[in-house]
């Protein structure tokens, strides 16, 4: 299918709280460059993401072998068995989101289909990558899906964010900066965007928030919750570096149209108090939640503006339970848990 766009076969990408079969992560090497010196500390944090998303759906883990799988076997004991799948699919870093497959999904046999996007580390950030990029051909060949290959665009799952309805979100800091695609203008990357994820219309935000080493990825500043409704992060501290950025994506926002001229309604999260370490601002942001099929997963961080976020995803999500999980050792690898998670659709 190298030479087809996914649009032109009737597939498109759903919304994230559309039903799931499962959910892929990555469990962490110890060696990885996410966690220096902090592995064993991430790993209660994996654990609770995992027996949460265990009582939601099925979730596949990609492991280095049969030792790291025994291994995580035992820390996962609390789990469901029948909950837990295990692929011997080696990656360098955890963050599926991104090295991960996008599937695509169309009502006609095979419903379901991966897309396999260049992944260069956020721009050439952290190295080796190789594995990482491999992952997606990978999981199509374990799963027997049809695969895209468009080993030539760079984009990682955390740059995009879809209502499922041909609308996305994303953030001119990520997807024009040239350490991604130098030779594609704006409207190239919107042509292929569409091509590719089945979707109309491309919704542009500016920068992302400080910290965050994807260049401003999407999913730590704005989401689609429906439809037509988003919730994005605002920060209430005029001197912090993140304010007059948030509130000029704010701005746009409300002055977007979906493409039958409904206007998007906006929900607001506050941002997390400034989290640094060893001089560095990290890139907490409570819009880095994962919406499974029965519950949403929230980084929290021990402060007072905690119960705030939870208040407003329980407006977003009144079905599902909202699942707040300390995040202040995680959120050291500059990610948590929407870049640790990629959903994989239910079919039928």
């Amino acid at each position: 299918m190298i030479d087809t766009n996914p649009s032109e076969k009737g597939y498109r990408m759903p919304a994230e709280w559309e039903p799931h079969e499962a959910t892929w992560i990555s469990w962490p090497q110890p060696d990885c460059n996410s966690f220096p010196d902090s592995y064993e500390r991430v790993i209660p944090t994996f654990v609770k993401m995992v027996e949460a998303l265990a009582e939601s759906e099925i979730v596949r883990i990609n492991v280095s072998g049969k030792e790291q799988e025994k291994s995580v076997r035992q820390l996962l004991r609390a789990c469901p068995p029948e909950r837990l799948e295990f692929f011997p699919i080696p990656t360098d870093e955890p963050w599926c989101r991104d090295h991960g497959p996008i599937f695509v999904k169309r009502d006609k046999s095979p419903q379901l289909a991966v897309l396999n996007f260049a992944f260069n580390a956020w721009g050439y950030k952290l190295s080796p990558f190789d594995e990482d990029n491999a992952v997606p051909p990978a999981v199509a060949k374990a799963l027997g899906l049809p695969i895209f290959h468009f080993e030539h665009f760079v984009l990682e799952g955390g740059s995009i964010d879809t209502n499922g309805q041909g609308a996305v979100l994303t953030t001119e800091s990520c997807l024009l900066h040239p350490n991604r695609n130098p030779t594609l203008d704006r409207a190239s990357i919107e042509k292929k965007l569409c091509d590719k994820l089945g979707v109309s219309q491309i919704l542009w935000l500016g920068d992302g928030i400080e910290g965050d080493d994807t260049d401003g990825h999407v999913d730590d500043i704005t989401r689609f919750v429906g439809p037509a409704t988003v919730i994005t992060a605002v920060e209430e501290d005029e001197h912090d570096p993140n304010f007059e950025p948030l509130k000029l994506n704010l701005d746009r926002l409300h002055t977007m149209r979906l493409a039958s001229g409904e206007p998007l309604h906006v929900l607001t999260l506050p941002m997390p108090t400034r989290l640094t370490r060893g001089g560095q601002r990290l890139p907490a942001s409570y819009a880095n939640f994962y919406i499974a099929n029965s519950v949403v997963l929230l980084p929290v961080f021990n402060e007072h503006s905690d119960s705030w976020a939870v208040s407003a995803l329980h407006e977003a999500f009144p079905s599902r339970r909202i699942v707040p999980i300390d995040c202040r050792e995680l959120i050291w690898g500059l990610g948590a848990f929407h870049c640790l998670t990629q959903q994989q659709p239910a079919v039928g």
